[in-house]
């Protein structure tokens, strides 16, 4: 009798770290740049039906990752400084009493700077919150005001020292190749986010999103490509000069103060995703399952206290031809790459699935040969999209 040969999933060396994502889905505004499950919110907050639900939500997930330690924890939206620190407080109860969390576990809050106080920032670290990701985006007050954000610069400028105040670990958010952005106000955000001694940045280049009101109504004014590409040499030259490494497409961080959280994406770790949108990835030892949330803040809401499940709407089993793109899709992010080892840690399949990939990535200069590392060259990482579809499995 032939015997069976065809790739299965085993994951035989442990499992990978496991974050928890936790989903506020409303804002003050929707920003026209914004794809995310952002809700403007109208009238008051309904923290204590958000609260409920979010409980029964994460009770709901909790057969499938029991016993296991968490690795970090990510508060994002929307606004979650929209929240009390009372809703802060029990939600940060509740994950340690189902939870096995340790208390020196990264915990990132995200914060819009148009909503933040100096006491509640304190009152937030007091819970256990202590890292802090403002979403500043620019320090001029006109693109502020071109991207429909509800701060403006001496706002965030207050946020950031509020924020540094409460918590020793601070992310900025930026963006950048905004409408009627020139390469001087490009550098000025870059010069004014360093001037504040944070160890970590985001750096994101404006991208028109389908869904958005910048896609459907794309602004006049902003800078071409080559200018755009000028921004990105610039800031990538400015924290460099400041000691920040770019260790991820859109990340920036001085020695030791790299984000736990989205390295942990990046590595192809494990995540649950609490709330309306949220998305979780799931290992056990023969599968890997990828889980996704009712998007409308009050449909999940409403499903979530029905039970029964209905308020997940995918639950997908990962196939072993889907691993090399999912892994690599993630891992080629980082500027270093990742271990080869972590291939077959982490989707609990041989590297030798994607050996003709990965031949035809180095054949073409775009993946480095070191067989040590899955890693992209200069090249790859000039044109990472390319370098990513290699790996997408055969239809």
């Amino acid at each position: 009798m032939l015997k069976n040969t065809s790739p299965v999933i085993r994951l035989e060396q442990g499992l990978p770290p496991l974050s928890v994502y936790i989903h506020v889905p409303w804002c003050v505004r929707k920003c026209p740049y914004c794809d995310f499950n952002s809700h403007a919110l109208n009238g008051d907050l309904p923290e204590t039906e958000y609260l409920q639900a979010l409980e029964m939500d994460l009770v709901a997930t909790l057969p499938q990752i029991w016993g296991r330690p968490i690795h970090t924890v990510f508060i994002g939206g929307g606004t979650p400084s929209l929240l009390s620190a009372q809703a802060m407080e029990r939600i940060m109860g509740m994950l340690r009493q189902l939870l096995n969390i340790a208390p020196d576990t990264e915990v990132t809050l995200e914060a819009n700077p148009g909503t933040v106080e100096a006491q509640r920032f304190k009152d937030f670290a007091s819970v256990g919150i202590n890292r802090i990701s403002l979403g500043v985006q620019s320090f001029h007050d006109g693109a502020l005001q071109r991207l429909g954000r509800i701060h403006d610069s001496a706002q965030a400028r207050r946020a950031i020292e509020m924020a540094q105040a409460a918590v020793k670990r601070v992310n900025i958010d930026l963006m950048y190749a905004l409408p009627a952005q020139s390469l001087e106000d490009c550098k000025q955000d870059i010069q004014s986010a360093l001037a504040f001694g944070t160890e970590h940045l985001s750096l994101y280049n404006l991208m028109l999103e389908p869904n958005t009101v910048f896609a459907k109504y794309p602004p006049n004014d902003l800078p071409d490509d080559d200018t755009a590409a000028l921004m990105q040499d610039t800031l990538i030259e400015l924290t460099a000069e400041a000691g920040f490494q770019q260790y991820e497409v859109s990340a920036y961080a001085r020695p030791g103060a790299r984000t736990k959280h989205n390295l942990n994406y990046w590595e192809f770790g494990d995540y649950i995703g609490i709330g309306p949108g949220a998305h979780g990835k799931i290992s056990m030892h023969n599968q890997i399952i990828r889980t996704a949330k009712v998007r409308g803040p009050d449909s999940w809401m409403q499903k979530v206290l029905e039970g029964q499940g209905q308020h997940i709407v995918e639950t997908r089993s990962l196939q072993p031809a889907d691993l090399p793109f999912e892994f690599m899709l993630n891992a080629l992010r980082l500027k270093e790459g990742v271990p080869t080892h972590y291939y077959a840690e982490r989707t609990g399949t041989d590297l030798s699935l994607m050996t003709a990939q990965i031949d035809t990535a180095v054949a073409k200069g775009l993946l480095d040969a070191d067989p040590r590392y899955l890693k992209a060259t200069e090249l790859g990482w000039r044109y990472l999209n390319d370098l990513q579809a290699i790996f997408l499995a055969d239809e």
